[in-house]
């Protein structure tokens, strides 16, 4: 799993939010986080959570997975995942298990998209 790009993230957040004509103190609001929080996650200081990154999403109006993929947390769809990493958006969007279960999940998920991939003969190319 790629690491959490908390600069580039906050960055595009700041891009969203200003296109949407929102001030910071709007979003804070429409999102449900605190305005010295989103504020921090703008600046890159801090590491949102999937859930506040959905939070975050649904007030701007943008897509869950768009948030997910400039955090680093999905890999944008290729064509090794033909239906895209629905899987594990849906997972990072569980609001019914902590971050760290959803983390295990995902890790066990990628050993065995791994697994098989080791285990599939070679394309004769």
């Amino acid at each position: 799993m790629a690491s959490l790009n908390v600069g580039s993230l906050g960055e595009y957040i700041r891009e969203q939010r200003r296109s949407a004509q929102y001030s910071l103190r709007q979003l804070a609001e429409v999102a449900g986080v605190s305005n010295p929080y989103l504020s921090q996650i703008e600046r890159g200081l801090r590491k949102p959570s999937a859930e506040i990154l959905q939070q975050i999403a649904k007030a701007l109006r943008i897509s869950a997975e768009t948030l997910y993929v400039q955090a680093g947390i999905l890999e944008e769809r290729d064509a090794a995942e033909p239906d895209g990493p629905g899987l594990r958006a849906a997972i990072l969007a569980d609001p019914l298990i902590n971050e760290r279960q959803k983390q295990a999940l995902l890790s066990v998920y990628e050993a065995f998209l791994k697994e098989n991939q080791a285990a599939r003969p070679p394309d004769p190319a």
